[in-house]
């Protein structure tokens, strides 16, 4: 067993564990693996795992990396800011977009997409300046009164990052905001889907889970330390 292998194993114990100690059910916790800076080949490692989702954070490395065929069932979603004059590159590269963090990037994924997208809705919950993210419960609502009669994208729910340094408060914190703005958002607008609740990476997916979390993402934990 290679260590990445290995690694792969020991997290999805760890994943249950977590979810069993919180009283979740560990099938209802997705592990997306992030292939930033590593090879695809490393990507590749893990899908014979039974790795299915990755999350890549620039459209210009995964440009590069990512082969025209991919191997059955693997999934790639866009994790990082997207600029909108890449949105197109994007839209040709992803399954899904998972950081849409404006209304004017969204209206722009729209207009050039040309089959069903699934997105997530990035919420700023940390006031890191370097964090992305609508900026409140009520931008992104407003966002949503038109992004809910779009019909190319697709909502599948919401993310967040946690604050880098912040304490175990802090950071759950950070993700009962989400867990919270994702029940309104269902009350308010009941005919979008809002089940996934992107929270958690390698240093806080505890705490995410605590707090709800269905989609846990993960690199360092998995790959190592960043490539490049």
């Amino acid at each position: 067993m290679t260590d990445l292998q290995k690694n792969h194993q020991e997290l999805l114990a760890e994943l249950e564990n977590a979810a069993l100690a919180y009283g979740r059910n560990p099938s209802e916790i997705t592990l997306m693996a992030v292939s930033k800076t590593h090879p695809f080949a490393a990507m590749k490692e893990l899908y014979s795992c039974g790795q299915m989702l990755f999350g890549e954070n620039r459209v210009q490395e995964a440009e590069q990396k990512l082969p025209l065929w991919r191997p059955d069932g693997m999934t790639i979603h866009l994790i990082g800011h997207l600029q909108s004059n890449k949105a197109k590159k994007a839209l040709e590269l992803f399954d899904g977009i998972d950081s849409v963090d404006s209304l004017m990037l969204a209206q722009k994924l729209e207009t050039l997409a040309s089959k069903p997208v699934p997105i997530l809705l990035e919420l700023k919950t940390a006031p890191e300046e370097s964090k992305s993210g609508f900026e409140n419960e009520d931008a992104l609502f407003h966002a949503l009164d038109e992004i809910a009669c779009f019909s190319k994208l697709k909502v599948q729910g919401l993310m967040t990052i946690g604050p880098l340094l912040g304490n175990e408060k802090e950071i759950r914190r950070s993700f009962s905001l989400l867990r919270t703005t994702s029940i309104r958002a269902k009350q308010r607008f009941p005919h979008l889907d809002f089940s996934v609740l992107s929270m958690g990476m390698s240093s806080d997916f505890r705490y995410a889970i605590a707090e709800g979390s269905t989609l846990i993402r993960v690199g360092t934990r998995l790959f190592g330390k960043r490539e490049g």
